[in-house]
């Protein structure tokens, strides 16, 4: 398994962990007293609000920034693309990543932005690298 492929891996994982993440606070209550309704997960999540709302606001965007992830690394097979670079950039996108989903949970919009960013620029990238 490559370095990319392992990036690969982790960050179809990411949205599962800003979902734990969300949920995070419901787990062991009952659902009268607020806790996780696995009975109508969406609903439960849509009432959420502060660091919990925007863990599962980072859930919906690591779905988003996953296909062009995913594109940028097929392209980058394709072209035959030197491994070493294509390892470089995943690695880039999924500490972008990483750093996009601290910086959503901790309410840092502007930073958030900026990161968010250098994980597209990493996907763009992907597409031109040979």
């Amino acid at each position: 398994m490559t370095i990319a492929q392992l990036c690969l891996l982790v960050a179809c994982l990411l949205p599962l962990g800003c979902t734990f993440l969300a949920k995070s606070k419901g787990f062991g209550k009952r659902r009268r007293d607020g806790g996780f309704d696995n009975n109508q997960p969406r609903e439960w999540l849509a009432k959420l609000d502060g660091w919990q709302a925007r863990a599962n606001a980072a859930q919906a965007n690591s779905w988003e920034a996953l296909p062009i992830f995913v594109a940028g690394l097929f392209v980058a097979h394709q072209h035959q693309a030197a491994q070493g670079s294509v390892d470089a950039l995943a690695v880039g996108f999924v500490a972008a990543r990483l750093a996009f989903i601290g910086l959503y949970v901790a309410d840092r919009a502007s930073l958030r932005s900026l990161v968010w960013a250098a994980g597209l620029a990493a996907c763009v990238a992907l597409f031109l690298v040979r």
